[in-house]
């Protein structure tokens, strides 16, 4: 415990005082021409870059423009637009003013939208286009606390509510211009703890809630993240995940101001795969279903390769499981494994991961929720360390973490420096650090059910710790299944496992207060429709594909590989396969791609009971 509380004072030494504000000014005075962002420039892999020097002068005619409409310091600005520079500089502009950035997730409904920005008190908007207007339409009526509402594109000719981006810049390049020393002196005036941020629950359990972070919050998570990886200055990097989720928030808007990071952003997911080509990032995270994802996809592009092909892919492959898999904590590297990896690498594996955009990759991870461990293996045998860490918004991001020095696979990691760590009687993981939120916004009654007396924060998680001090998490612990017969199930562990098959997109197991589990299936939209074109099997929807006899048999197959990993009372007795896909704008996934249990335990309720009594 000395330990801990050591480094953390240390910790508490090297960033004391410091804001986004501050930060971003010494970062622009020590590296002025250095890259910043870069957003695709329409052309084929070209970009529009802008150097920290100019991003900051951005940043303070942002700020003054909101001082010009009458922004107050404290008061919420909330962004709604895809990942691009002007999402970043539009919040760093609203934080040197003295408010508060607020990243509304896309997916949200209108009434959820509306909620947030009431909850948040949020005085201005800033829109990516037509299509997010679109979901604010049907509640603007009801948001008259909203003063301004600034259109990136497409602002709406006429209404005096809306401001165009352009019509907005000059508003605050000539508020610059007449007073540089008022919008220094607002950045000045913010101190390490104001709240730098809000950031909404995405609701796996009802209404969002929000949580308040502070520049100190911000900076702790942003020190421990960098003694985690120890990545260099100047890397590369893509911002493609929300800027709502607190890991992208870390990784691409606050860890780039300490590392000096060329930040590349990627507006849509399904560019990703060419981005990753153009970037080739030092670092990149992925929650499990975009590593999922890239793995269905690779895993479709060797298939179609000559079997001797395919088993020369295969022994490379084995190689690099094994060398990642002695390289973990504990395991021994013989020089065998070595010489059998590295010659693996030279003839094969690097190949394959400069072609999909990893040979500059130091630090690959994931996190938000469990990565199964046939898709580690996968990126394992690439020679990739796709390593777990853990962590929630209410904890400012990660407090625990492997780093590709010391890892163990299967865990979260140790706690990061300076955390505190403990398993409640009941299993619950609790966590106590500089991290933690002070409490929910408007919400007394959750914060005190979040953080108990001695400042201990009960993270709803049910977890172990080893002797090493390495972390698993089993499950959610509201969403362990208790069976009819008392046993305790995590249905994350079953789900896994029958994702692994290629042909499963999602995968939701049931049995609260039932004799055995069941599980409801989807296919994957992206591996199956490949799947049955090189069976010759027609089709003209997902929904004919989910009710073709040869696809049932293989999700049969799928079903019963998983039943063997699992022990008896897990195993899934019945199942069904959906013919349509979860989304989080079908509402069974949350904007982070987790299941949305209760919403999926409603929507499907006829299916589940058929599984019971059919």
């Amino acid at each position: 415990m000395a330990e801990v509380l050591e480094v953390r004072a240390e910790i508490e030494s090297q960033i004391a005082g410091r804001t986004v504000c501050e930060q971003l000014r010494q970062v622009a005075a020590d590296h002025p021409g250095s890259p910043a962002y870069s957003d695709p420039d329409g052309t084929d892999g070209g970009w529009r870059t802008l150097t920290y020097s100019a991003a900051r002068e951005k940043v303070l005619q942002i700020a003054a423009g909101f001082a010009a409409l009458g922004l107050q310091p404290g008061e919420a600005v909330a962004l709604m637009m895809v990942n691009r520079s002007e999402h970043v500089l539009a919040d760093l502009g609203a934080v040197h003013a003295g408010g508060v950035g607020c990243t509304i997730y896309s997916t949200f409904a209108p009434e959820q939208i509306a909620f947030v920005t009431q909850d948040v008190g949020a005085r201005y908007a800033v829109l990516g286009g037509p299509a997010d207007l679109e979901r604010w339409q049907p509640v603007l009526d009801r948001l008259t606390g909203l003063r301004r509402i600034i259109m990136l594109e497409g602002a709406p000719a006429g209404d005096e509510r809306f401001l165009s981006w352009e019509a907005f810049l000059e508003l605050g390049a000539a508020g610059l211009d007449a007073d540089r020393d008022a919008v220094e002196a607002r950045c000045r005036a913010v101190t390490a703890g104001d709240v730098v941020t809000v950031l909404y629950t995405s609701g796996t359990t009802g209404v969002p809630k929000g949580v308040p972070l502070t520049h100190h919050n911000v900076f702790y998570e942003v020190a421990s993240t960098d003694r985690l990886t120890a990545l260099p200055v100047h890397g590369t990097q893509i911002s493609y995940l929300t800027y709502a989720h607190i890991a992208e928030r870390v990784l691409s808007l606050y860890l780039p101001l300490l590392k000096v990071s060329h930040v590349h952003f990627c507006t849509d997911l399904a560019n990703l795969g060419a981005t990753l080509g153009q970037v080739k990032p030092m670092m990149f995270f992925g929650v499990p279903r975009v590593w999922e994802k890239m793995m269905a996809r690779l895993q479709a592009v060797l298939a179609t390769q000559p079997e001797a092909q395919q088993q020369q892919v295969r022994q490379a492959m084995a190689a690099g499981v094994a060398y990642v898999e002695a390289a973990q904590h504990g395991a021994t590297m013989t020089e065998e494994i070595r010489a059998a990896y590295e010659k693996a690498d030279t003839s094969l594996l690097s190949i394959v991961r400069a072609m999909i955009g990893f040979d500059r990759a130091e630090w690959t991870a994931t996190g938000a929720a469990p990565l199964p461990d046939e898709v580690q293996r996968f990126f394992a045998g690439l020679g990739l360390k796709v390593i777990d860490v853990y962590g929630m918004t209410e904890t400012t991001g990660a407090f625990t973490g492997n780093s590709p020095a010391d890892y163990k696979l299967g865990t979260v990691g140790r706690a990061e420096p300076g955390v505190e760590i403990r398993i409640a009687e009941d299993g619950e993981i609790l966590t106590r650090s500089p991290l933690n939120t002070r409490g929910y916004l408007n919400r007394a009654e959750e914060t005190r059910a979040l953080l108990d007396e001695d400042g201990w924060l009960h993270t709803g998680d049910i977890g172990s710790i080893d002797e090493d001090g390495f972390v698993r998490v089993v499950d959610r612990k509201k969403e362990l299944i208790i069976t009819a017969g008392g046993e305790n199930i995590s249905p994350a562990a079953i789900e896994n496992h029958l994702k692994e098959h290629p042909l499963i997109g999602q995968a939701l197991a049931y049995g609260d207060n039932r004799p055995h589990p069941v599980a409801v299936l989807t296919l994957d939209a992206e591996v199956a429709p490949g799947w049955a074109q090189a069976r010759g099997i027609a089709f003209s929807s997902l929904a004919e594909l989910a009710e073709h006899g040869e696809v049932l048999k293989e999700v049969g197959v799928a079903v019963e590989a998983a039943n063997a990993k699992l022990a008896r009372v897990q195993q899934v007795k019945r199942w069904a396969l959906l013919g349509t896909e979860w989304t989080a704008e079908t509402e069974e996934l949350t904007p982070s791609l987790k299941l949305k249990r209760r919403i999926i335990h409603a929507k499907y309720a006829d299916v589940i009971e058929g599984l019971y009594t059919g």
